[in-house]
């Protein structure tokens, strides 16, 4: 079983820290508004079942088939921040407001976060896809508890001086470097499902769920020793930095996870170092 991360345990515990305040404040909720937390409603459903609510929780959305858009306990994620799961029983929620996770956290393959959301709240089941959940929350609004901001850091689109090829070029002009050894720069990103030269990195303040930005190249044989010397995640769950690598440069398509990738670059033995 992979171990689940820190920060699991502190989207939990901040909100079984908030208990006592949500447990007074809930038996107000008829005529102040305030708000419910997520094991109050789900303990007692049949209390507030039709009638409009307020309830804080964790919001998670995961895409797929079927998706997943639920608000929860808390949320659990693996060491890099994907695999977000809901924690508890969760209630569906309809309509969930998209323009809301744009101040979550993304990691790259879901979206969750604190939020706080009013809606009409159901209780008879067969709620979200195949019927599985209990509980729904009708989404009239929605806003972030929480607010995640993201720095991105990029390369510059110009040239790297004789002898080397600029990231842009490569993706400006793929063929003409087709089959070749060529030297360039970008940002290199792994998170162990991905292995990425991007254009860019965007991180959350504190340097965690890095995504590669722009169309990044797929990228093969880089080093573990140098990967020690960039931005490592908790329990070396992913990597990302600057680098300049040496090696040979593919395109024509079909490469990467589930051949996603334009473009692949194999880096040559001792063909890579941190900018």
């Amino acid at each position: 079983m992979i171990p689940r991360p820190w920060h699991a345990i502190v989207l939990l515990v901040v909100l079984l820290g908030a208990l006592p305040l949500l447990a007074t404040c809930g038996s107000q909720q008829g005529s102040s508004g305030a708000s419910l937390y997520v094991q109050q409603v789900t303990a007692n459903p049949g209390a507030y079942a039709g009638k409009e609510i307020t309830v804080d929780g964790a919001y998670v959305w995961r895409p797929g088939d079927p998706s997943t858009s639920v608000l929860a306990l808390g949320v659990s994620t693996l060491d890099n921040g994907l695999d977000a799961q809901p924690l508890g029983d969760a209630i569906w929620l309809e309509g969930f407001p998209a323009e809301v996770t744009e101040h979550l956290h993304r990691p790259g393959d879901a979206v969750y976060g604190f939020v706080r959301v009013r809606g009409e709240f159901s209780a008879t089941g067969g709620y979200g896809p195949g019927g599985q959940y209990q509980y729904q929350l009708n989404v009239k609004s929605a806003e972030p508890i929480e607010r995640v901001r993201r720095v991105e850091q990029r390369i510059d689109d110009r040239p790297l001086g004789e002898g080397k090829v600029s990231f842009f070029e490569l993706q400006r002009n793929p063929e003409r470097y087709n089959g070749q050894t060529v030297t360039t720069q970008g940002y290199y990103f792994w998170n162990g499902v991905i292995y990425v030269l991007a254009e860019g990195i965007s991180t959350e303040e504190d340097g965690s769920s890095p995504q590669p930005l722009g169309n990044p190249i797929w990228m093969e044989g880089f080093p573990p020793d140098q990967s020690a010397l960039l931005n490592l995640g908790p329990n070396n769950s992913y990597v990302w930095g600057p680098v300049e690598v040496t090696g040979v440069f593919q395109t024509g398509g079909g490469f990467g996870k589930d051949g996603a990738y334009q473009s692949l670059f194999v880096v040559e033995p001792n063909g890579a170092r941190p900018l």
